[in-house]
Order: structure tokens, then C-alpha cells, then sequence
């Protein structure tokens, strides 16, 4: 099996499980408990979100523990509209997850919010001028920006995002789910409000997430009832999974650039063969301010769908754009949003890498995905676009 599809979900690390196997064994008491065997389970939970804080550079207060990015999405526009009830107005982008997408939609239809979503240009970026007008000052509670597309890996600016956000008197929020440990992250620095991760994006498991809420700001909780997370997240914790996070969170901070750059040279690896190998093959996104672990690649004159049926018969496994979205029948959103037509979309596939992958197996990989160009390609109509084959 070669697996690259890791931004989907990753590979959970060897010494993440084994930070996890003591908490689902015998330190399994409910942390808010008060008698002595559950002391341990506590101050496993605050280790876990000092390494946590340490990744962001921001300090262990300043974590909430989710149950994924999801929800700490959800609760990160919830709370600035509480907090901020006067204002009915949310900027977004067209290239958001659709975990930041749908509550906007949801909220536009039902809740008389006001969702303006800012464009990103062919590259995949942003256009910071468009942010600042799109900002209305005493109206617009949040401004929530994608740190890392999940599908294309560009970065887009948060830090400049951030700033204009700020000046403009709107809470700014930043969906970080992909560039956590990918990426250095430093909060200190920046003036961001609100950012989410979810640990499965970086070899911890899945079913747990953070929520990162400055001091600055006020907060309000989106699940309430309980007093865990300092009454801002109600439900008891999923200790060996939260554990898991925080250990994936110390590996992720302990890893060198030499470290985050021999996964780039594996992306790089991959990309050269397919470049060359497959005429007229392009790299969706901008070539610089991308993820090192992501490739969106088109290949003209084959369709996705056929393309990801033949590479699961060789157990290669990437994805033909978001896994949220598998099994659709219309084109990426993201993509669409860059102004790739139809069949540019439905002729693009998403392959994402990491540490647990070799240059054995990117070559494999890459000679497949040749190989595979090559049987669709003699199945394409002599009139017309790709075959669709769903």
C-alpha cells in the first residue's frame, strides 16, 4: 500500500500510540473527578495542552480542546456573534472547507447574518485589497480566512489578513486544520483571534481538535452544560485521544526544516516525474506559497474518478479533491473558485505526503500515475472531454 491521501487524514504515530495506550488502560478515571487516581489523568490533560500552545506559540490558557476542526469552526463563529450581537455581518472566502462554508450558508438563511466571500485569483490566493473593502467597521463580527487550502495547499497571508482585520475592528478567524505542524505558527506575533486544528491532520487521532481563543477576546461557549475547558467547551474529555494530540503536537515542534524539507523533496520528487511524464500536466495553485505536502496536479484527458479507481487496484490511495466532498458528481469548489472550467476540475487529483513515505515508493507512485494517464487517455472519446466514468 502506498498511501498518499495524508491530508486527509495521517498515519497516527508509532510514539503518539504509545503516549495514548496508558490512558486507555489503567489511567482511565474522569479528569474532573476529585479522588486521587484521577490527579494523573488531569495533569496528562495539561501537558497535553502546554505541548499544544507550544506548536502555536501562543500559551496553554489560550487552548480549548474540541472534538475536531469542525467544531471548533462552528464554535469559533458562534462565539463572535454572541460576543458581538450588534453585528450581523461575516467575511469569508470561496475557497473556504466546507466546515466554515455550510454554518455561513446556514446563517444567511435562517439567521438574517450577512456572509460576503472574497475571491481568491488563479493561484489560489487571496486579494488583501478585497478583504479590506469587503471589512465593514462596527458591523462585520468575524473575518475567517483558510491558513493552508485542503486541497491545493496554498498558504494564503494570514499574518497581513490578520492585521487588516484588526484595524478594521473585526474579530479575525483562521482555519489552520492543514498547516498546523506543516508549517511554523506563531501567535505571539500575530493578530489573529480565533484559529482551529483537528490532531488527525497531523499523526495524532482522530476525534479530537483545539480551539485557539486569544486572551484578548472575549469567548462564548458553543457547548455548554458541564465546567470542562474552564466552562468554554462543556464534555468530558477524551483523555488518551487529547494525549495522543499533544505528543503529535511535540514531534510536529521538534521537527527541523530538514525535516519538513525532505517531505517538500519527496512532493518535488513526485511532481518532476509527473510533470515530465504526462504531457500537458500542470500543478494546480501557486508553485511557491504551498504546502510541502501537497500536490494538486491536472492531467488532461483523463477524468478523477477513473484515475482514483485504477490507482486503488494498485493500493495507491490520494483523492480526486476534498474528502468531505467523495462521491460528488460536481467539480471541486475550490478549484471552480480559481476559475478552472469543468473539465480542468474534473481532470485534477490531489496527492498529499508526509514523513512515512519514501522516495521508493513516490517513484512507484509516480509510475503509475503515468501509467494510468496513459490507459485513460486511449479511452477518451475521439470528440469531446475526458471520459466520465461515474
Amino acid at each position: 500500500m502506498i498511501y498518499l491521501d495524508s491530508n486527509a487524514t495521517s498515519q497516527v504515530a508509532p510514539e503518539v500510540l504509545d503516549a495514548m495506550l496508558p490512558f486507555l488502560r489503567e489511567h482511565f478515571a474522569n479528569p474532573s473527578s476529585a479522588y486521587r487516581i484521577a490527579k494523573p489523568v488531569r495533569a496528562a490533560l495539561d501537558t497535553a495542552r502546554q505541548q499544544c500552545a507550544a506548536l502555536l506559540g501562543a500559551t496553554p490558557g489560550e487552548m480549548i480542546f474540541t472534538s475536531c476542526g469542525t467544531e471548533s469552526n462552528n464554535a469559533a463563529i458562534a462565539s463572535a456573534l454572541a460576543t458581538h450581537p450588534e453585528r450581523n455581518h461575516i467575511v469569508t472566502t470561496t475557497a473556504e472547507h466546507s466546515a466554515i462554508l455550510e454554518p455561513c450558508t446556514l446563517l444567511s438563511q435562517h439567521h438574517g447574518i450577512e456572509v460576503t466571500r472574497i475571491g481568491v485569483n488563479r493561484e489560489g490566493l487571496i486579494d488583501l485589497d478585497e478583504l479590506r473593502e469587503a471589512i465593514r467597521p462596527g458591523q462585520t463580527a468575524l473575518v475567517s480566512i483558510l491558513w493552508a487550502n485542503n486541497e491545493t495547499g496554498v498558504i494564503n497571508p494570514i499574518p497581513e489578513a490578520a492585521a487588516i482585520a484588526r484595524q478594521r475592528g473585526a474579530l479575525f478567524h483562521t482555519d489552520a486544520v492543514q498547516a498546523a505542524g506543516k508549517i511554523p505558527i506563531n501567535l505571539t506575533s500575530l493578530s489573529v483571534d480565533l484559529l482551529s486544528i483537528s490532531g488527525h491532520k497531523f499523526h495524532a487521532p482522530k476525534g479530537v481538535g483545539l480551539l485557539y481563543a486569544s486572551r484578548r477576546v472575549r469567548f462564548q461557549p458553543l457547548l455548554t452544560g458541564g465546567g470542562q475547558e474552564a466552562g468554554r467547551r462543556a464534555g468530558t474529555e477524551n483523555v488518551a485521544h487529547l494525549v495522543g494530540m499533544g505528543e503529535a503536537a511535540s514531534l510536529m515542534l521538534k521537527q527541523s526544516d530538514a525535516g519538513r524539507g525532505s517531505v517538500r523533496a519527496l512532493r518535488d520528487r513526485f511532481e518532476e516525474k509527473i510533470l515530465t511524464g504526462v504531457s500537458g500536466a500542470e500543478i494546480n495553485g501557486h508553485l511557491i506559497h504551498r504546502l510541502p505536502t501537497t500536490s494538486n496536479l491536472h492531467l488532461p484527458g483523463i477524468d478523477s474518478a477513473g484515475m482514483l479507481i485504477l490507482l486503488d487496484e494498485a493500493e495507491i490511495y490520494c483523492s480526486a479533491s476534498s474528502a468531505c466532498h467523495t462521491g460528488a458528481l460536481s467539480p471541486s469548489h475550490v478549484l471552480t473558485a480559481m476559475g478552472c472550467d469543468f473539465h480542468r476540475a474534473a481532470s485534477s487529483v490531489r496527492f498529499s505526503f508526509s514523513r512515512f513515505n519514501s522516495e521508493a515508493e513516490i517513484d512507484r507512485a509516480a509510475e503509475a500515475v503515468i501509467a494510468c494517464c496513459q490507459k485513460l487517455r486511449s479511452l477518451r472519446p475521439l470528440e469531446g472531454g475526458p471520459v466520465i466514468t461515474s
